[in-house]
């Protein structure tokens, strides 16, 4: 007998006991934690382990059901295509990917098939069977496998996904083993992994892509397969409608529908254009921005695209985020007449950030404590190199602008800086249509920063204070901040009740140290300032996407490209129409008059389709009343409204950013 604790109780229990025996009446657990590290059920125990279940429905267990699926998806595609070798398999948000390398491409009835096994395999109920190898006998187990063993090389430093395959202190490989005990297939992971396949409940097989090996684009391309799992059938039922009406929902899809960007091969990957369309519902976003700036007390500043290497290595951003950055240029280099170098070139970047320019310009002229807060706004597009697997139309590319402040001010202005700048994110975003959120404060990364533990402390405990004071959830991402200093980020739920990072509010001792920033206080003395950095959008490009998928297209009539379009009932009428649109734009109503040949319900349904917030029709009686009638984007009908008053109502839903 061995003395155990068990979720909280000691127990005394036979030697030979796991912890699959222990929680053998409750069926949603289905890994545990011994001594605090995560384990399979079939782990030995020993004397004086205390060990936790762990619910399916937990973080820790879908991760687990996520990635046992993904392995039973790898032994599914290895009996239905023998000669595919395996990549890597790990769990994602909401479901799992595995990498694979075929002779030939997947195609969707490739997935039927191979989910047809998969099915077949969870149904035998096989067990996974952890074993630990040493790398000869791994290498030597894998030889057939290059990326197995290519990872077997690597270990620990492998990568964040590749983790789940390989690292710790030892190298381990799953078998699956059948009803008679024997081994069926097997794996080279890290794990844990379920019970066993049964303990897998729902599943679905999404779609195949294109990836790079490791991400890389000097690695081979392979096949990746994506796919869902969850703890019931109904979950993953809720799951694949929430992914129906999000596909409805997708930017680039009713980006292309509605004609407001464009993302051209000629320019290359994660680039994007906005046509005239698109360009109004940025001019809007941007105009509404710098006016609510303005009254906060902003001033504009501007910066240049590229800079020399040595901006960059001052800021710290080289040690820390070059991987992320665009390699360099190599310029003003000079050459002898016979070619030699004359005068090295030097390299300039292009920057991922504006918070090195905004310190120079505070740098320019002395700075008075009269002067703080001083509050630095700037549109800055900045381009960062992300990896081709990551890019997602506007929400994630590699060039785009961002509406980014720097505040410096005094240690003593601090809190009520950082509580009036998030009370004023927070309304900002609510001016847009978004209303539910909830804040993430990110801790210092122990492996990842610069500067002293007491700023560090400080500035994260003056963050959460700002945090709490605004009653919304605030969640802890430990180690989750930059390495220069602690953040809060706004997470805000759209409509369907996805979450997406807005805002960033950072606080930083380390630049102003960097560049020896200082200004002149009451005292005479010279201090130096503490720096507040804000994203407020993230990006107006990311923001952008949100926002249409948010409304799905529907943009309330003060961000709608179109407000109004003119609909004569017959030809007749286009003439009195095309007067009212022209009284319309005097008024600064976006209104246009769709003149084409096109008959009457045509006109509608096309209006429909481009979303536009009202359709202003007229006929004989509207003529003649010196009126029109509105037909709203819900297909609501309002007849015989006066022309002023038509103009009236439009102006004022507009003015007061509600939704029709």
């Amino acid at each position: 007998m061995i003395q155990v604790t068990v979720d909280g109780a000691s127990r005394s229990i036979e030697a030979d006991q796991r912890p699959t025996h222990l929680f053998a009446d409750n069926k949603e657990v289905v890994v545990c934690r011994i001594n605090g590290v995560l384990k399979d059920l079939w782990t030995d125990l020993q004397e004086g382990d205390v060990v936790e279940s762990v619910l399916i429905n937990s973080p820790d267990g879908l991760f687990v059901l996520r990635h046992s699926t993904a392995h039973v998806m790898a032994q599914a595609v290895q009996e239905v295509f023998a000669d595919t070798k395996l990549g890597i398999g790990p769990p994602i948000k909401d479901g799992f990917y595995y990498d694979f390398d075929p002779k030939t491409p997947f195609n969707p009835d490739d997935l039927t098939k191979i989910e047809s096994v998969m099915r077949k395999i969870v149904k035998d109920g096989q067990r996974f069977r952890r074993r630990v190898v040493t790398e000869k006998e791994a290498l030597a187990e894998l030889s057939h496998e290059p990326y197995k063993c290519e990872l077997i090389g690597i270990k620990g430093p492998a990568g964040e996904e590749a983790s789940v395959e390989v690292g710790g202190a030892e190298l381990t490989i799953y078998d699956n083993l059948g009803r008679d005990g024997n081994p069926v297939w097997g794996d080279l992971c890290r794990g844990p992994h379920l019970p066993s396949t049964k303990h897998i409940p729902a599943f679905k097989l999404m779609r195949s892509a294109a990836a790079y090996w490791r991400g890389s684009e000097k690695n081979p391309m392979l096949q990746r397969i994506y796919g869902t799992a969850w703890p019931s059938q109904d979950e993953l039922n809720a799951h694949l409608e929430l992914l129906a009406e999000a596909e409805k929902r997708d930017h680039r899809r009713l980006g292309t529908e509605l004609d407001l960007f464009s993302f051209p091969e000629e320019i290359g990957s994660g680039l994007a254009v906005f046509h005239p369309k698109g360009g109004i519902i940025r001019r809007a976003m941007e105009d509404y921005s710098r006016k609510r700036h303005e009254e906060e007390d902003y001033e504009f500043v501007y910066s240049p695209h590229l800079t020399k290497a040595a901006l960059f290595e001052k800021s710290g951003h080289l040690d820390w985020y070059s991987e992320g950055m665009y390699p360099p240029m190599i310029m003003d280099e000079e050459l002898h007449a016979d070619g030699t170098i004359k005068k090295p070139g030097q390299q300039y970047y292009m920057k991922p950030m504006n918070c090195p320019f905004h310190n120079l310009i505070f740098q320019a002229r002395q700075r008075s404590y009269r002067e703080l807060p001083l509050r630095l706004f700037e549109f800055g597009t900045v381009y960062r190199y992300e990896k081709s697997g990551v890019l997602h139309g506007i929400t994630r590319a590699r060039g785009f602008t961002q509406d980014d402040a720097h505040i410096y001010c005094t240690k003593e202005q601090m809190a009520d800086e950082l509580d009036s700048l998030l009370t004023f994110v927070l309304n900002l975003l609510r001016d847009y249509g978004l209303n539910d959120f909830y804040l993430e404060l990110s801790t210092k990364n122990p492996e990842k920063f610069v500067g002293a533990d007491a700023d560090w402390e400080e500035a994260t405990e003056t963050l959460r204070k700002a945090a709490v004071a605004q009653k919304l959830e605030l969640v802890l991402d430990e180690g989750g901040a930059a390495f220069y200093g602690p953040k809060i980020s706004v997470q805000a739920k759209d409509a369907i009740g996805r979450t997406w990072q807005m805002s960033t509010i950072q606080v930083d001792f380390q630049l102003p140290q960097r560049f020896e920033l200082e200004y002149s206080a009451a005292d005479g003395s010279r201090q130096r300032p503490v720096m507040i950095h804000r994203a407020l959008f993230g990006s107006i490009e990311r923001f952008f996407g949100v926002l249409t998928e948010h409304y799905s297209g529907a943009f309330p009539p003060w961000l709608a490209p179109v407000q109004v379009v003119g609909i004569p009932v017959a030809e007749a009428f286009a003439d009195y129409l095309a007067d009212v649109i022209k009284q319309m734009k005097k008024a600064g109503i976006r209104a246009e008059l769709d003149a084409s040949d096109d008959r009457m319900q045509k006109k509608v349904r096309n209006a429909q389709m481009q979303k536009v917030p009202f359709m202003v029709i007229a006929g004989e009686e509207d003529m003649a009343a010196g009126a029109v009638s509105f037909r709203y984007r819900n297909g609501e009908q309002k007849n015989g409204i006066p022309i002023k008053d038509a103009i009236a109502e439009i102006q004022k839903v507009v003015a007061e950013r509600t939704q029709v």
